[in-house]
């Protein structure tokens, strides 16, 4: 089948010491980097999403700007576009990533497929003008983001897969419960070295 890997926000907001810093995201990015040495040449294309908010504004309620963020629907300012937090995280190495993915741009966006390519193309198009059967996903946070990108991918009628040592969670149980969401919309859950 042809596939497509998607790398989700692998960016330095998202690690350790950013605005939303996962645990473990600073070895997600390097063992990302390790499996696309390995295995990039059995994707047709490598796709990785960067949020890349609005300074200017609250993109849409998405930051809390006049109350406390809640965390669910309301966040502390991040990935700011052209700002430190915004960019891709050292470890991940970026060389072997064909297309990039902006979302967020003014509004509140989770999934990859809510972003532009740089050429201002949508995922869904992109997808079938490669004629994409398979998507394989890794990056942050496997709770928000990777979930919603996952849900999004099978909601296509693709076969989709996590690789699940190359994501991290914003929290055990809210992972826990995203991976059980994905199993049972059909997504495959296997380790990347798999």
């Amino acid at each position: 089948m042809v596939a497509a890997l998607f790398i989700i926000d692998v960016q330095n907001d998202f690690t350790e010491g950013g605005a939303l810093g996962v645990a473990g995201g600073a070895a997600v990015a390097a063992n990302i980097t390790n499996f696309l040495w390995a295995n990039a040449d059995h994707y047709c294309v490598i796709i990785a999403s960067r949020d890349w908010h609005d300074a200017h504004n609250d993109n849409g309620g998405h930051f809390a700007t006049d109350a406390e963020p809640n965390f669910v629907d309301t966040w502390p300012v991040h990935c700011v576009a052209d700002t430190y937090g915004a960019e891709y995280h050292a470890a991940l190495n970026t060389q072997q990533i064909g297309t990039h993915v902006l979302k967020g741009q003014g509004v509140p966006a989770y999934s990859i497929f809510d972003g532009i390519t740089d050429d201002g193309e949508a995922v869904p198009a992109l997808l079938d003008r490669l004629e994409i059967e398979r998507i394989d996903i890794a990056g942050l946070a496997t709770d928000y983001c990777v979930l919603a990108s996952a849900m999004d991918a099978v909601a296509t009628g693709r076969t989709v897969t996590v690789l699940t040592d190359l994501i991290a969670g914003v929290a055990p149980e809210s992972s826990a419960a995203a991976l059980e969401t994905m199993t049972k919309a059909g997504i495959t859950l296997v380790p990347g070295d798999e």
